[in-house]
């Protein structure tokens, strides 16, 4: 069942946080469901304007479509990730998503959210909520770059003003996670105190933690053993959700992870397999592998369990 991130949020708040997946093809997809559904939890499907374009953006929405029937107890949103002006209305005129992501966060204050208040007006207009950015996160994701000496935390002087001008109905937040493998040095970690003062100033209002693959040491290991130069690699402690989710971050995006499952998976099997080039087995593997991931970060978002209330609440 297709929902808005916005009911997913009023179950969540304060409680755990909703796990929003970036997906790109089939066995993703199908990962995706597997674990969800086997952890009993909420999620969101991200898309990306890479991943739109990657094929074609109906194939995706095709998938998302079949899934929805095979796997009929599963509740969630289908979200643009992401978005500029263009996909953003796009998306909103479809009539498949159920929420977008306008990032106008490169602006200036004034800038950003006049383009969002934009954004606001036509998804309201068609039942659509929509997620705003403001801050920088640090790193690389598709065509979102910054660099580490532009990154910067959102100030919570200015999240207020930004939510009651702009309309937006959820905020991405900048508390030191970054795009990519590679997050953090050394000792760095989350600014909760940053997040405490954003809860604070919006009370209830729910935010989202963008950046937040935890980079596994051993998926980083396995793939390097098996050929690859993953080196210097480190993400988000995920111990460090629950207490997130305390402090009013409802949705956390992870995309990263899931790469490095996909490449593992991979690697390993083309080398122990060398004679092999069925696409298929493997890829039942990756499915498996998936599932179970998706399942274990659920436990750590703390959503798992949770379907049946979610039920109830959209029911």
């Amino acid at each position: 069942m297709i929902v808005t991130t916005e009911k997913l949020f009023e179950a969540a708040y304060g409680k755990y946080a909703i796990g929003a997946y970036n997906i790109n093809n089939l066995e993703q997809a199908m990962g995706l469901f597997r674990g969800a559904i086997d952890s009993k939890a909420p999620f969101i499907i991200q898309i990306s304007k890479g991943a739109r374009s990657y094929t074609h953006k109906k194939m995706l929405e095709g998938l998302i479509t079949s899934a929805n029937q095979v796997f009929p107890d599963a509740i969630f949103a289908v979200h643009l990730d992401h978005g500029d002006e263009e996909s953003c209305y796009d998306c909103i005129n479809s009539g498949f998503y159920s929420s977008v992501m306008i990032d106008a966060s490169h602006e200036a204050f004034d800038k950003n959210i006049e383009i969002t208040r934009r954004v606001v007006d036509a998804a309201h207009a068609k039942g659509l909520v929509v997620e705003a950015e403001l801050g920088q996160l640090g790193g690389v994701e598709e065509h979102v770059a910054v660099d580490e000496a532009n990154a910067k935390l959102t100030d919570p002087r200015q999240a207020r003003e930004f939510v009651e001008r702009s309309g937006c109905d959820s905020l991405a937040v900048a508390i030191g996670t970054s795009h990519g493998a590679f997050k953090f040095s050394g000792t760095q970690g989350l600014h909760f105190e940053v997040l405490s003062e954003i809860q604070q100033v919006l009370p209830g209002f729910p935010l989202v933690m963008h950046g937040s693959s935890s980079v596994p040491q051993d998926e980083v290991a396995r793939i390097n053993n098996a050929g690859g130069k993953l080196l210097g690699a480190k993400g988000v402690d995920d111990t460090q959700f629950k207490k997130a989710a305390t402090l009013g971050v409802t949705k956390i995006n992870i995309d990263t992870d899931g790469r490095l499952v996909w490449t593992r998976v991979h690697r390993e099997y083309f080398r122990d397999n060398p004679d092999q080039f069925d696409l298929r087995p493997v890829g039942k593997i990756f499915m498996s592998e998936y599932g179970k991931f998706i399942a274990a970060k659920n436990e750590k978002l703390g959503s798992a369990g949770h379907l049946d209330d979610v039920r109830k609440l959209v029911a």
